[in-house]
């Protein structure tokens, strides 16, 4: 859901990995000196511009609302666990909500439940926050990273295709798709790893709970 460029049935893992692939030629076009080519068309400022804007909607729609619900009420008296597997439980509803289909994570009482002492207590009063928020994300993850790759397509699209020649890189080769897979590992891990860390890394390398 992080990546966000597998293969599914919505459509936008294909939609990410062509972002991606702009992303990845971009790459090695520094690496090898020469002005970064796809389908003979060249891949300038401006489309890595519109690129990086349409990777970037995911990671903010994800991390925003994490973020803010962590730091306040909304969050914390709605995990059911405190700590790192409490955040766990904010940043998963919110991946959820911006790539998949909004599932949530067990034990994030995210409707019903603010400030319930015990099973026993009465619940509280219905809480509107954790459903406003994560439709919002729903909603604006589905609309706006198309709005980025429809722009990017159409100034590749008026561009004048430039002649193949020795030195153009080619994108139809295992080295290339091996410096795809490195790109999307690399922009992944720098988006998504401190959050990673902060919640299901650090329950996982936390202590053991031993029974008695």
């Amino acid at each position: 859901m992080w990546l966000n460029c597998v293969f599914g049935g919505k459509g936008v893992g294909l939609v990410n990995l062509l972002l991606y692939l702009i992303v990845g030629v971009f790459l090695a076009g520094l690496m090898v000196g020469r002005t970064p080519e796809y389908l003979g068309k060249k891949v300038e400022a401006r489309e890595m511009k519109l690129a990086m804007l349409g990777l970037l909607v995911h990671p903010i729609l994800v991390l925003g609302p994490t973020g803010l619900f962590a730091a306040l009420d909304w969050g914390a008296k709605a995990t059911n666990n405190p700590g790192p597997h409490g955040f766990a439980e904010v940043l998963y509803e919110f991946s959820s909500a911006s790539a998949n289909n909004g599932s949530g994570f067990e034990g994030l009482q995210d409707t019903w439940g603010f400030n319930q002492v015990d099973e026993k207590s009465p619940p509280a009063p219905y809480s509107p926050h954790w459903d406003i928020a994560t439709g919002l994300v729903m909603l604006l993850s589905r609309f706006l990273p198309i709005i980025a790759p429809i722009a990017l397509a159409g100034s590749l699209a008026v561009k004048k295709p430039t002649p193949f020649t020795a030195g153009t890189l080619r994108t139809d080769t295992i080295t290339f798709g091996f410096v795809l897979l490195g790109t999307i590992l690399l922009v992944g891990a720098l988006l998504f790893m401190p959050a990673a860390v902060l919640g299901p890394v650090a329950e996982h390398l936390g202590p053991l709970p031993f029974g008695g």
